[in-house]
């Protein structure tokens, strides 16, 4: 079995067919569920890519498929939503990564867990403070954590649940904010030198491949009911945060 699919290194033909799919499933899973889609890509990609890989290619596969969400749903999104988390991501990816590198990854982990629980299950946590200081000093942390971390669209998601009206509102709105998560992640990649050319071929199929899941997560969004859309995104995002609970606890010795 080739070992560098058109040029790809570390890469099958099989290797490649698969996480072309896994875009695919996990982009339409991000649309009728409102989150977690990065994520689990995330997860499948760690199984067969070293971090210093992994992170900048899942964060251009995220902001390509992130993109064209945003755009094909753009009459939904928040406006009022995306200039001051720009400006926080922007102060994030400047100034905040130190404070995040002597954390402990437990700590951390089991911290955001707890969070996402209670924004979840407490949607008016969420809605503390004037909506345009609350939304920059988002933008700030998931940028900052983001580096590290890559997935941050469970940070991010019950804040913009809390502020959505509709469900294409929320799954709009959360594609502008992480596209401009990934556009600030990216740069602060591309500043310190890395350099993707060799996974082109990779990166470019798995967009396409999100696009398409896009278009096809989208159309199941229309015909879905409110009531299950915000049903399945809070057992989603419970989910998700039982496990971050569960690794930080884990990692701080308390299981076996």
């Amino acid at each position: 079995m080739d070992s560098a699919f058109l040029g790809t290194p570390d890469t099958s033909l099989w290797l490649f067919l698969g996480l072309t799919l896994a875009a695919f499933c996990t982009s339409y899973f991000s649309i009728v569920a409102g989150a977690a889609g990065g994520l689990m890509l995330l997860v499948v990609m760690a199984s067969f890519y070293p971090p210093a890989v992994l992170l900048p290619m899942h964060t251009l596969i995220q902001l390509g498929g992130g993109l064209s969400r945003a755009l094909a749903m753009r009459a939904w999104v928040l406006r009022q939503t995306v200039l001051p988390f720009t400006i926080g991501c922007i102060a994030g990816a400047a100034l905040g990564a130190k404070l995040f590198i002597s954390l402990p990854q437990s700590l951390l982990m089991g911290a955001l867990g707890a969070f996402v629980l209670v924004i979840t299950w407490a949607p008016n946590m969420g809605r503390f403070g004037p909506e345009k200081g609350r939304f920059a000093l988002l933008g700030f942390g998931v940028t900052v954590l983001g580096v590290f971390v890559s997935a941050t669209g469970s940070l991010v998601g019950p804040f913009v649940a809390s502020a959505s009206p509709d469900r294409r509102n929320h799954v709009s709105t959360l594609a502008a904010l992480m596209a401009i998560t990934h556009i600030s992640k990216m740069a602060a990649f591309l500043w310190v030198g890395f350099s993707l050319g060799a996974y082109a071929p990779l990166i470019a199929a798995m967009i396409a491949a999100g696009i398409l899941g896009n278009f096809v997560g989208e159309r199941s969004l229309m015909r879905m009911k409110e009531e299950w859309f915000r049903h399945a995104f809070k057992i989603v995002m419970t989910l998700l945060a039982l496990r971050m609970l569960w690794v930080g606890l884990r990692e701080l010795s308390l299981f076996p």
